[in-house]
């Protein structure tokens, strides 16, 4: 039960970075073609530039967990398997410390702006609470998926975001324009 609330939890994180990119798509046309028509959105940019900081951080954790996040896995390859498996406890264990001290000061920076009640400095006054949402729970969903792998791979399974090694070179090419390298 456990396992398909966080893999929803990451999907659902995964979603809503997808909301915010078609968020930011539109308010970009709209800016764009606003002006043709003298229309205006005032602090368009900035809802744009909150929306983006959403997107990426919210997609974090799905990006994790799909195993498209950049790694190590060259290094990572050419271990032999007990060194490759302290390497990775290692690697999840330090990206476990900072995204989490990330996350803890991400949440209580968008806690005091909510107790000090920070306003934005644009055109449009909105509380600084509200757009740094999407930056705290981002954060906080991605270390929950760092600790939640390092206990998969500490209980002795392989990596959940790791995929199998490319066999031939086609499958090498293929997996890089997926990944848009």
């Amino acid at each position: 039960m456990i396992r398909t609330l966080l893999d929803g939890l990451y999907l659902f994180a995964g979603y809503l970075a997808g909301l915010f990119l078609i968020v930011i798509f539109l308010l970009m046309m709209t800016l764009s073609l606003g002006r043709e028509f003298g229309i205006n959105v005032p602090a368009g940019d900035d809802y744009a530039a909150w929306s983006m900081a959403a997107m990426a951080f919210l997609g974090l954790a799905h990006t994790f967990r799909s195993g498209e996040l950049i790694r190590i896995g060259l290094v990572l390859e050419r271990l032999p398997a007990g060194a490759r498996r302290g390497v990775e406890i290692l690697c999840l264990l330090v990206g476990t410390a900072v995204i989490g001290f990330f996350a803890w000061y991400a949440v209580h920076m968008t806690y005091d702006s909510w107790r000090f009640n920070d306003m934005s400095q644009g055109a449009v006054a909105v509380p600084l609470w509200f757009p740094q949402l999407g930056y705290a729970i981002g954060l906080t969903i991605l270390a929950v998926a760092f600790i939640d792998e390092l206990v998969h791979v500490l209980k002795g399974r392989a990596p959940r975001y790791e995929k199998p090694r490319a066999e031939t070179p086609e499958e090498i090419v293929t997996r890089a324009a997926e990944s848009g390298l």
